[in-house]
């Protein structure tokens, strides 16, 4: 019974930095959500002052680029969040079960951790977008 104690006490220790990381993607999909919403905030008032010019067109079209890139940028910020989740999940269940989930927990955590850069180089790509502009 002491040596589950003891499984479970370190399961709980591993859990901790994978839970940072998950904090850090909650974060920046808070940042990505507020861009997200400025920008759809931005084409709702871009449409609704009806005009045909082609200035306007073309912000439009900025605009839609932009918010594929944020999509993009949130969809990798939860898949990685999920893929945390799925890290401390195997640690707890390898630590319940005593099987060895090393080689599976390090796989998710890479996964997770490339989901995040993928999310950081969308966020970066459409900050590149917006500053072209300017």
């Amino acid at each position: 019974m002491e040596s589950h104690i003891i499984d479970i006490s370190r399961a709980i220790q591993l859990a901790v930095a994978p839970v940072f990381l998950l904090t850090a993607l909650a974060t920046l999909i808070s940042v990505l959500n507020a861009r997200l919403s400025r920008i759809v905030d931005r084409r709702r008032r871009v449409e609704s002052e009806g005009s045909a010019e082609a200035s306007a067109q073309a912000e439009l079209a900025l605009l839609a680029r932009r918010s594929h890139v944020i999509y993009r940028a949130i969809l990798s910020a939860v898949a990685g969040s999920l893929l945390v989740c799925l890290v401390v999940v195997a640690a707890f269940i390898g630590a319940l079960i005593s099987v060895d989930l090393a080689r599976g927990v390090a796989i998710l955590f890479i996964l997770a951790l490339c989901a995040m850069i993928a999310s950081l180089g969308f966020f970066l790509q459409e900050v590149f977008l917006v500053v072209q502009v300017r």
